[in-house]
């Protein structure tokens, strides 16, 4: 559970540096009613990255663990190595493109064509489906051979952490007041262009801790995989 856990907080705070929820929540600071519309705004990106989580890990992931109803130690320890892996190659990715992304300017605050909360679920919906680190951390859950209720409330998890951002920028709403325009006007600015370098060394930091999790534990916990595999290759290559 610990090992588990490990993972999806690590990957759930790196993918919460997300411009696609932090940007729109630090306009909604800057409008009318700042506190109502950023807590809407939160328990609907919240709500829907929790739903469609849930749906995946209920749904095929039932069905996975219906046909592996305990997984090894090995088929976890290699997803875990999959998804550090992942958050590395999202590090690089971002690090490779952070001068073109940091150049791409929010030309105004989004449309609010009803209400704070319609414009977080659907901005939600939207992110899913391309939403690889929550990918990587579902397929941690589900390898994970845990039961219902574990499962759930690492998404919970998972997706506290992915908010995070969300419940600070509120909480600096609702502490600092009159004030809160300012500061949170710097942040904006500072997040503007420097978010896919922010981005890309949480995503390393999370990658690095995530895979040597994986690969030490297919060194030694997983039975010494990483060594009978070594042993068959030059069994085979001395045939």
């Amino acid at each position: 559970m610990l090992r588990v856990l490990g993972v999806v907080v690590s990957i759930g705070l790196a993918d919460s540096m997300n411009p696609s929820t932090i940007a729109p929540a630090l306009y909604l600071a800057a409008g009318e009613a700042p506190a109502r519309n950023l807590l809407e705004f939160t328990l609907a990106v919240f709500g829907v990255c929790l739903l469609g989580g849930a749906l995946i890990v209920l749904g095929p992931g039932e069905a996975l663990l219906a046909l592996v109803p305990h997984p090894s130690a090995t088929t976890r320890y290699i997803l875990e190595t999959v998804a550090g892996v992942a958050m590395l190659v999202a590090a690089a990715y971002l690090w490779r493109r952070r001068d073109r992304l940091g150049h791409k300017h929010h030309s105004g605050p989004p449309k609010q064509s009803r209400s704070s909360a319609l414009l977080g679920a659907t901005i939600a919906a939207i992110e899913l489906p391309s939403a690889f680190p929550y990918f990587a951390a579902i397929a941690s859950i589900v390898g994970s051979g845990l039961g219902l209720g574990h499962r759930v409330l690492l998404l919970v998890i998972y997706n506290v952490c992915f908010v995070l951002p969300l419940l600070v920028i509120l909480g600096i709403v609702v502490v600092a007041g009159d004030r809160a325009t300012e500061i949170l006007g710097r942040a904006r600015a500072f997040l503007d262009r420097r978010w896919p370098i922010l981005l890309a060394g949480l995503a390393l930091v999370a990658g690095v801790f995530v895979t040597l999790l994986g690969v030490t534990g297919l060194a030694s916990g997983g039975h010494g995989t990483i060594g009978r595999v070594s042993r068959r290759v030059r069994r085979v290559i001395s045939r």
